[in-house]
């Protein structure tokens, strides 16, 4: 963590390293509890804060027939269980001006999806509950090109701001990830989270729906914790191939386990060089 920062009743401090983990979008309430119960678990064992992240609306799905999530109303109540079941801080996205207030009601972090990290109304809006905020940088954006989202949440007087890496596009349905673009968002002083699982994603390469390659997942992630990332975020399922989104990007309970492991060395390894 470059700065303290409060998120729910966690206190996450400067040095902190933290995970946010989840599957991509709420399917049902024993699915996202059972999820939520077991991540972390691994998290703890491995001692990092967790955060738990879940979609009650994926509004950017590929077709119009993609499952995009049990709402607003039905996911916040969910996401509450959760909060209150575990002790563990909440997020989603919200993809209008006008969820950030009722979401927040609930949800400890906002996030803004990637297409959406220009929209100036919604990250004002989002800004204005207070709530920490976690941008995802979008796949068409410079890493310096962020500087600019900073500015919009920091005139909403909010100053409780992730900022995510989740590769950028490389082509037609391929996205890379720039290492380089960590230590340039870490520029203006906020937590920086590399995103594992979207970043081995091929939007839309799978016609009606997003391909991946989970199996990059690992070295991506290892190379990012090597390169200074503040957090992960990772999309975990108990069973990928049968999530309906995201499922050939997000990983399982076995893999987040033994790579959780890996971070811990290669963290571990940075603290005794500095």
């Amino acid at each position: 963590m470059t700065r303290a920062m409060k998120v729910g009743n966690l206190s996450l401090m400067e040095g902190d390293f933290f995970l946010i983990a989840g599957p991509c979008v709420i399917e049902n309430e024993d699915l996202v509890l059972t999820t939520a119960e077991s991540i972390a678990k691994i998290a703890a064992s491995h001692r990092f804060p967790f955060i738990f992240k879940s979609s009650y609306d994926k509004a950017n799905r590929s077709s119009v027939s993609s499952y995009r999530g049990m709402g607003m109303e039905e996911g916040l109540r969910i996401l509450e269980k959760v909060k209150r079941a575990l002790d563990v801080p909440v997020l989603s996205d919200i993809h209008e001006p006008d969820e950030a207030k009722t979401a927040s009601e609930v949800l400890d972090v906002l996030q803004i999806p990637a297409f959406l990290c220009r929209q100036t109304d919604l990250l004002l809006a989002a800004g204005q509950t207070g709530k920490v905020v976690n941008v995802k940088k979008g796949q068409f954006l410079a890493p310096w090109d962020m500087e600019h989202v900073v500015e919009k949440l920091e005139s909403s007087g909010n100053k409780n701001l992730f900022l995510t890496e989740r590769g950028t596009s490389f082509g037609y349905n391929n996205l890379v990830s720039d290492m380089r673009s960590l230590p340039i968002m870490r520029r203006w002083g906020y937590p920086v989270v590399f995103d594992g699982t979207h970043s081995v994603q091929l939007p839309g390469g799978g016609g009606k729906v997003s391909s991946g390659q989970r199996e990059f997942v690992p070295p991506l992630t290892r190379a990012a914790v090597a390169a200074g990332c503040d957090g992960l975020f990772l999309e975990v399922h108990p069973d990928p191939d049968r999530a309906p989104s995201d499922g050939p990007n997000m990983i399982d309970f076995a893999t987040l386990d033994r790579l959780l492991s890996d971070v811990r060395r290669i963290l571990d390894v940075l603290l005794y060089q500095a």
